[in-house]
């Protein structure tokens, strides 16, 4: 892609430990972020020392990386925004789109939109609730695509469905408290 360095969290989609990830890139560049290690005390980057534990959760998160097979997670993926997507495409005046962001996070999203004068609900609003629900769903406010964004690739079985029903729960009670005001 033409990158020179590149730095990965070591959470997130290789779901080893938050605290580390990896360093990669041209050898020269490498070597020169090396300069900041040990044995060079107080330099920027001390702060930010890795402990031999989040070493092995990093090693442990790229061996099971390079295993996994793609393909077949994607279409997991895709199994559970279909979930999502149905339940809650069945509430009036609710619209989706599914995307992938060409840089950041590069997996499956869905966007969920409705217009928010007349449910009587911002996006905002909505991803506030879901947040503070039990159990607690974080989602992205899509400004661009005006919506609220879910994507499944930290979702354990079944949360999908559990997604969907509180997101389903939320608009439609919008929706009535519209319809008696």
């Amino acid at each position: 892609m033409g990158f020179d360095l590149v730095a990965f969290s070591g959470g997130k989609g290789l779901r080893g430990p938050q605290c580390a990830g990896l360093l990669l890139g041209r050898k020269d560049l490498i070597e020169a972020a090396l300069l900041n290690n040990n044995p060079n005390e107080d330099t920027i980057g001390r702060g930010m020392k890795v402990g031999k534990e989040e070493i092995v959760g990093m090693f442990a998160a790229v061996e099971r990386y390079l295993k996994i097979d793609h393909d077949q997670e994607w279409k997991t993926w895709e199994r559970k925004l279909g979930q999502i997507e149905r339940m809650v495409s069945a509430v009036p005046g609710i619209r989706t789109e599914r995307f992938v962001p060409e840089v950041a996070n590069h997996v499956p999203h869905l966007c969920v939109s409705w217009d928010e004068a007349a449910l009587g609900l911002t996006r905002a609003d909505c991803a506030t609730q879901l947040e503070q629900g039990e159990p607690s769903i974080v989602c992205l406010v899509d400004d661009e695509r005006k919506g609220v964004a879910v994507t499944p690739y930290m979702m354990q079985p079944g949360d999908e469905l559990i997604v969907a029903r509180r997101l389903r729960s939320i608009l439609l009670e919008a929706g009535k408290k519209q319809r008696r005001a």
